[in-house]
């Protein structure tokens, strides 16, 4: 299944693999996705949506296993302050629902910032923008397609 992530990474010539699983509605846990697709849970990256006192609506991607720290995103972002973004506010922003966010292809470009602990990994997997599917593909590949700022923004991994 070619998604509108998949579709993007075609166009930049990056190389990447679609994983597909079946979708459990009670259990969107990054942890769970990462079961499914038998990869390390810090390993596959969760994509969240924040926002920002100065520069607005930002996308952060941290492994699965670990939580934002929204000190560190704010200070890497420039804000003094960031916030999560509600739950209903992600998909008019985004285009995608919650399990199925990625930095790939929302409606607007936002700004990406990547957790770097991603570079310890040959590949890590983000969604495809669906529940159901994540994309695989090196950390400074992401980095190239989305204009993603490696940063230390999680913690608890």
């Amino acid at each position: 299944m070619k998604t509108n992530a998949a579709r993007i990474l075609d166009g930049l010539k990056i190389a990447y693999e679609l994983h597909e699983y079946a979708v459990d509605e009670h259990d969107l846990s990054a942890g769970h996705v990462a079961d499914k697709v038998n990869m390390p849970h810090n390993q596959v990256f969760k994509t969240l949506v924040a926002k920002g006192d100065k520069n607005g609506v930002l996308m952060a991607c941290i492994p699965g296993d670990a939580e934002l720290d929204l000190k560190a995103l704010a200070a890497a972002s420039g804000n003094k302050k960031v916030e999560m973004v509600a739950l209903k506010e992600v998909q008019p922003l985004t285009g995608y629902v919650r399990g199925g966010v990625s930095p790939l292809g929302p409606k607007k470009r936002y700004p990406v910032f990547l957790d770097e602990s991603a570079a310890k990994w040959p590949v890590i997997a983000v969604s495809a923008g669906i529940r159901g599917c994540q994309i695989t593909l090196a950390p400074d590949d992401l980095v190239k397609a989305v204009n993603a700022r490696l940063c230390l923004i999680a913690r608890g991994e």
